[in-house]
């Protein structure tokens, strides 16, 4: 159990709300809580600024890539089973993948490219050293690539996620499997890994495996109708002013209908209660509502650093974009890790493990002082302001 400073608690809600009274922020709801449950909730702001509609505990957020490590864990499920191991090659259960190129040089219209050195391994999708991309960074001629084809961006998409797949099988790699980490859309292929090996769509693996056993009723890749009054709106900063600029309405979203693309990547809507769900039974080593989940052995080894030669995210990393601070954090199987609090420039444990979404929304597991924090809210990108780290000093000073 984690021990407290009741005196020094409220310290955590006051970074959020801040934001939210600067108008910084729509909203920010946070959580913590050790092994015996919640110690500490606070939720503030709207769902909804333009209309004032307030934001409570069940209040339902865009969680983007914080659907990752639910993926990360059912595709694991599969591992213990024995559908698969890590160094199969990806072509084994989607042959779209088969034959990689690797992009070399040219343009976005003209690329230069030359086979790679291996096939993509599932290690290596879990741990984005895939050679993968996302069309929102913007940052190479592959990306260019990928957003004439719809993929990687935060849209949407109108087709499956077989012709996504399909499609990402059209583009060459950023660079050799396992030589680089990108943040990429490799957790949206392990969603496919899925479907491949138990014939079910991403969406019953996910309530079969994880929702239903956890009883996380509320997380879905879309907004129930009988909830859609719960659901919030999307902001962006507001490049003229500063402030908050709308640009998906809670009553028009596209995530009020069930979508075509089942993203693994990053297609979640959930609560901050749901989401504890899954972050205490991580917390409990693999169990929650009395079911075993993920087995002790196998989460402990998904949140060791698996990255190449046990380098870390900035010594291997071609992305300059990440969920996490990169200095001092490697990277597990599904999961940030953090390796050298002291580099990383945060308060943390050595062996927290963590990650967060675009709209700025965030968790993390620390084994060692025996907590879990998540954080809601809706801005994009999540890379606008440092909120993450801020929560982090504002938690662990709360500790006594």
């Amino acid at each position: 159990m984690a021990n407290f400073d009741p005196s020094r608690l409220d310290r955590i809600g006051a970074v959020g709300r801040r934001y939210v009274d600067e108008g910084r922020f729509p909203n920010a709801l946070v959580q913590v809580a050790d092994r015996d449950g919640v110690i500490y909730a606070d939720a503030y702001g709207h769902a909804d600024v333009e209309t004032q509609k307030s934001v409570d505990m069940d209040t339902i957020f865009r969680i983007y890539s914080m659907t990752k490590p639910i993926t990360s864990i059912v595709l694991m499920q599969l591992y213990e089973e024995g559908r698969f191991l890590l160094e199969d090659p990806v072509e084994k259960y989607l042959p779209d993948l088969a034959n990689p190129q690797v992009m070399t040089g040219g343009s976005d219209q003209a690329p230069v490219t030359r086979p790679a050195m291996r096939s993509i391994s599932i290690r290596d999708l879990l741990t984005h050293t895939s050679g993968l991309t996302y069309g929102f960074f913007r940052q190479t001629p592959l990306d260019a690539r990928y957003r004439e084809q719809n993929l990687g961006d935060f849209t949407v998409s109108d087709y499956s996620l077989a012709e996504g797949i399909r499609r990402m099988g059209q583009q060459p790699l950023l660079f050799d499997p396992g030589t680089s980490w990108n943040y990429s859309m490799s957790t949206d292929v392990c969603g496919a890994v899925i479907e491949a090996i138990t014939g079910q769509t991403l969406a019953q693996a996910f309530a079969e495996r994880v929702f239903e056993p956890l009883e996380m009723f509320e997380t879905g890749f879309s907004v129930p109708e009988a909830a859609a009054d719960r659901f919030t709106s999307l902001y962006i900063r507001n490049p003229s002013d500063g402030g908050l600029l709308r640009i998906d309405n809670y009553t028009s979203s596209a995530y009020l209908q069930p979508p075509a693309f089942l993203s693994g990547g990053g297609g979640l809507v959930s609560t901050i209660g749901d989401y504890q769900k899954f972050c205490s039974m991580l917390l409990a080593e693999g169990v929650g509502n009395g079911h075993r989940i993920i087995g002790r052995r196998t989460l402990e080894y998904m949140t060791l650093n698996h990255l190449p030669g046990g380098k870390l995210l900035n010594d291997l990393g071609q992305s300059l974009f990440a969920e996490v601070a990169m200095d001092g954090m490697g990277f597990g199987l599904g999961f940030s890790v953090v390796e050298d609090p002291a580099a990383n420039g945060n308060v943390c444990s050595p062996g927290e493990f963590a990650w967060g979404g675009a709209a700025s929304t965030a968790f993390w597991i620390d084994p060692v002082e025996g907590l879990t924090t998540i954080f809601m809210t809706q801005l994009l990108p999540s890379s606008t302001y440092p909120i993450r780290r801020e929560l982090r000093s504002a938690v662990y000073q709360a500790l006594t």
